[in-house]
């Protein structure tokens, strides 16, 4: 292990201990036993094929290159910490940053959801932070739905003259906001309003979380920036492999 992948292993455990640190209060995803028992089956249906396709692009993107094993721990440690911070919001959930809008970037939706995965099992069980029997809904908003947008936005502004900062920072804050539209949607499904029904429910969901959600997603948005700006010093020969960086970008630097 050479000297970068040494400083990018540290900063991984760093994060970890941090996120271990974190006061876990009792703020939620979606909490245990807020979903009723078909909606929770429903949604982790739903993300049983993102799921497959994730264990696969893993096997053959570090098939191809182990080293990136590092890149992909520090993607996963990056979401762990930034969705174990968060602030009490609607009954039964929270607001916080997800941290997905990265690993998407990097690796695309499927190995996100992998990751994604991961974290809110971690949560669920370390932190009570979500739940096991709402943790299909809270893959498919946070570890699917995000992540999948924000892998969309990227490409599409990739392709358009638009600085790459520009376009990670969209990426990951619209991301980190669809997740939230999501959590919205699936709360409003299971639990319409009694005047209005599915719309009603949906508005003040929306209307509750956009009060802390769009500035934190301003943050992820941000922060994600700065991440991106120091792989770039540390790790430029991973992100060539991964497709982020041309060789050209980095003999100019």
């Amino acid at each position: 292990m050479n000297r970068k992948e040494k400083n990018l292993l540290a900063l991984c455990s760093v994060a970890a201990l941090t996120a271990a640190a974190a006061p876990v209060a009792n703020a939620m995803h979606i909490m245990e036993g807020m979903l009723p028992p078909a909606y929770c089956i429903m949604w982790g249906v739903l993300c049983i094929p993102f799921i497959a396709a994730g264990f696969m692009k893993i096997n053959r993107t570090l098939a191809e290159n182990r080293k990136l094993v590092v890149i992909l721990a520090m993607a996963g440690a990056y979401a762990f910490i930034l969705s174990a911070l968060k602030i009490p919001s609607v009954t039964g959930s929270c607001s916080h940053m997800t941290g997905t809008g990265l690993c998407a970037i990097l690796f695309g939706p499927c190995v996100t959801a992998i990751i994604g995965t991961i974290v809110l099992l971690f949560q669920a069980i370390l932190l009570a932070h979500g739940g096991l029997t709402t943790l299909g809904a809270n893959i498919f908003s946070m570890a699917i739905a995000g992540p999948l947008l924000s892998w969309l936005i990227y490409k599409l502004l990739k392709k358009a003259p638009v600085p790459r900062y520009v376009s990670v920072f969209l990426a990951a804050a619209l991301g980190d906001l669809f997740t939230y539209c999501v959590t919205s949607f699936e709360l409003s499904l299971a639990y319409p309003a009694a005047e209005g029904g599915f719309a009603a429910s949906m508005t003040e969901f929306l209307s509750i979380f956009a009060v802390t959600q769009i500035p934190l997603a301003v943050i992820e948005g941000l922060i994600t920036v700065v991440v991106i700006m120091g792989l770039e010093s540390f790790a430029a020969g991973d992100l060539i492999n991964l497709g982020f960086m041309a060789k050209k970008e980095v003999s100019h630097e």
